[in-house]
């Protein structure tokens, strides 16, 4: 991986850094291939049981590279239609293997999350905020539309005029007023971002791995199926579960009131 992307295990934690902070950690094309890898290499490794995504300096992320984006005004429009349809399909990769994994991600944002960053933060299953955070889908603001799986989740999180008046006016949105759409899940005093984050992290990652990822899995799968589908896959996890190390842990704990060791398998 390249300087732009940052890659730390530690604890059964993994923490991918975006570190372009001179650029507000802007989208690049390593930066772009690092994410993809992380999160392939974080799910493969069966001692990872949690990832943080953190963005360095002041800010989570700033979304693309506009200031670079100008070497592409001089192309005639049908190629920088093609240009940057190839791009964008280069992030799906990304945004798919964050919903596959069966591991909770988890994004701990400070500063601006803006345009591919706030669809980066509302791809992960939980998210962490500083309070003098902000968000914005900013797309609008360069006269284009939204990428990186932004306009599949806001509807989803904050409802369908929510998501117009987010999408069409570009507006920043403070952390606390995020915190109540449903876009952030905690709220934190700036000073204390990084320890509570890590507090989530070692809770998730000391958790039963098995069924938060088979838990993420249900979660994402039920906005588009029937019930019927949606309670046969139901069964079918708690069945998997079942059959874990953590499940028969779990019920031990239960028995002998203690707190359970899960080993995350």
């Amino acid at each position: 991986m390249s300087d732009d992307l940052l890659y730390e295990k530690k604890d059964g934690i993994a923490t991918v850094t975006l570190n372009r902070p001179e650029a507000r950690n802007a989208l690049s094309p390593d930066m772009r291939e690092g994410l993809f890898q992380s999160f392939i290499d974080a799910e493969s490794d069966d001692t990872i049981r949690c990832v943080v995504v953190r963005g360095e300096g002041e800010h989570f992320q700033a979304g693309g590279d506009v200031k670079a984006f100008n070497e592409f005004v001089k192309l005639s429009p049908k190629e920088r239609e093609q240009t940057f349809e190839r791009r964008i399909h280069g992030l799906h990769p990304t945004i798919f293997a964050m919903q596959r994994m069966p591991k909770p991600i988890i994004a701990s944002v400070r500063g601006g999350a803006a345009g591919f960053g706030l669809s980066l933060m509302m791809a992960s299953d939980m998210v962490i905020a500083s309070e003098d955070a902000f968000i914005t889908l900013a797309y609008i603001n360069i006269g284009t539309t939204p990428d990186g799986s932004g306009t599949y989740t806001l509807p989803r999180i904050v409802g369908l005029k929510k998501a117009m008046e987010i999408a069409m006016l570009g507006d920043r949105i403070k952390a606390a007023e995020a915190r109540d759409l449903g876009l952030i899940n905690f709220v934190v005093p700036t000073g204390e971002l990084e320890a509570e984050t890590a507090k989530l992290a070692k809770r998730l990652a000391n958790g039963p791995t098995v069924a938060i990822g088979r838990t993420k899995q249900l979660l994402n799968a039920s906005l588009g199926n029937t019930l019927e589908t949606q309670l046969s896959l139901e069964a079918q996890g708690f069945a998997f579960c079942a059959a874990s190390d953590d499940w028969a842990e779990g019920v031990q704990a239960f028995k002998e009131k203690r707190k359970p060791d899960y080993k995350g398998k």
